[in-house]
C-alpha cells in the first residue's frame, strides 16, 4: 500500500467516527468508545483526530450535538428544550444551556424565538464569500470537472431553463450506500473533484451503478462551511465491505420533495436556497431532520465545456 492509500485508509476511519457520532448523539461518546470505532489506540487517537480534522474529538462531539439540537429546537410541534438536550446527549438543562450559549452566543430560548436568523445570515454570508472567491479563481466549471475529462460520462444535459420550479413528493427507499466524502464548503469545485475520483474508482472496479447519490449531511446555515460533509455515494448490497477511502453508511429513506436541477456545482447552492425560500414556505411541509440529497440517474452526463449536469434535488419533509 503506497502513501496515498495509507492516507485514504486513515480518512476512512476518521469518517467512520464522525458518522458514528452523528448517529449516536445520545450515547456515551468518550475517547475509548470512539477510538474503538476507528480501530486506533486511544493513546494516539485524540491527537490524530485533531490533526486530520482541525478540531478536537471533544469539540467535534459537542458541535454535532449542538447543531442537531439547534435544528430540533425549531421543529414543529415544539419540543421542550430539556427533551432536546437529553436526546442529543447532554446530562441536564444547565449543561446544555451553557454549551449552547458558548457555541451560538445565545440561549436555546433566544434561538427558538428568532435568534437563529442572525446565525443563519452569518453562515450564508460566509458561504457567499467563499463562492465569490471560487468564481474569481475559475469562472468556468470547477477544476475537478476539467481534468482528465475522459473519466466522466460526457454529453449535453437536457436543460429546463425558464420553467417554474416543479416539485414532486417521493418516498425514497432505505439504502445501503458506499461513499467517498468531501469535507468543506458546499458548492466548492473540490466536490466535483471528489465525484471524479469516485467515478474513476467505479471504473477501476468495473462497477456501473444505476443511480448515484450526493448526500448533504449538514445544514450550511448552522454548520461552519469548513466542517460541512458531502458524500458521493452509490448503492451496495450487504456483502460489500469498506475499501480504503470508500466507507459504507445506511440511508433511512422516507418522504422527500424532489425538483429537477440543471447547472454546475457553482449554482447548485442557489437552487437549494430557492427551494427552501420559495417552495417550502407555501407547501404545507417543513424540512425533516434527515440529510438532503442529490439523485443522479443512469443517464448522468457532464458538459465538457461548461461543467453542467442534471440531477434531482431531494429535501426531506414532513407535514407542518
Amino acid at each position: 500500500m503506497n502513501a496515498p492509500d495509507h492516507r485514504r485508509a486513515y480518512v476512512a476511519r476518521i469518517n467512520r467516527v464522525v458518522d458514528h457520532i452523528s448517529t449516536h448523539l445520545g450515547d456515551t461518546l468518550d475517547l475509548q468508545t470512539l477510538a474503538g470505532v476507528a480501530h486506533f489506540s486511544p493513546w494516539h487517537f485524540h491527537r490524530l483526530f485533531q490533526a486530520m480534522t482541525g478540531e478536537t474529538l471533544a469539540d467535534c462531539v459537542r458541535r454535532l450535538r449542538l447543531e442537531a439540537a439547534a435544528q430540533r429546537l425549531l421543529a414543529s410541534p415544539p419540543q421542550a428544550a430539556l427533551a432536546v438536550a437529553l436526546e442529543v446527549g447532554f446530562a441536564s438543562a444547565e449543561v446544555f444551556t451553557r454549551a449552547f450559549g458558548a457555541h451560538f452566543g445565545m440561549t436555546p430560548t433566544a434561538w427558538r424565538r428568532g435568534g437563529w436568523r442572525s446565525w443563519s445570515a452569518s453562515r450564508r454570508e460566509q458561504l457567499s464569500k467563499i463562492h465569490q472567491e471560487v468564481r474569481k479563481e475559475d469562472q468556468a466549471a470547477g477544476p475537478g470537472l476539467q481534468h482528465d475529462e475522459d473519466s466522466w460520462p460526457s454529453g449535453r444535459p437536457f436543460t429546463d431553463k425558464g420553467v417554474l420550479m416543479q416539485v414532486e413528493l417521493k418516498t425514497l427507499p432505505a439504502l445501503r450506500l458506499a461513499y467517498m466524502r468531501h469535507t468543506g464548503p458546499y458548492g466548492h469545485p473540490d466536490i466535483g473533484a471528489t465525484w471524479q475520483r469516485l467515478w474513476a474508482w467505479l471504473g477501476q472496479h468495473e462497477l456501473d451503478p444505476e443511480r448515484i447519490y450526493g448526500i448533504v449531511q449538514d445544514d450550511p446555515e448552522v454548520t461552519p462551511a469548513d466542517k460541512c460533509r458531502y458524500d458521493c455515494c452509490f448503492e451496495v448490497d450487504a456483502a460489500f465491505q469498506p475499501q480504503g477511502e470508500i466507507g459504507v453508511q445506511a440511508f433511512a429513506g422516507g418522504r422527500y420533495a424532489c425538483t429537477p436541477f440543471t447547472g454546475t456545482g457553482a449554482t447548485i447552492h442557489d437552487a437549494w436556497m430557492r427551494m427552501l425560500g420559495e417552495w417550502l414556505p407555501q407547501s404545507g411541509y417543513q424540512a425533516d431532520d434527515k440529510p438532503s440529497l442529490e439523485l443522479y440517474e443512469g443517464d448522468f452526463v457532464v458538459d465538457k465545456k461548461t461543467g453542467a449536469f442534471r440531477c434531482l434535488l431531494c429535501m426531506p419533509v414532513r407535514p407542518l
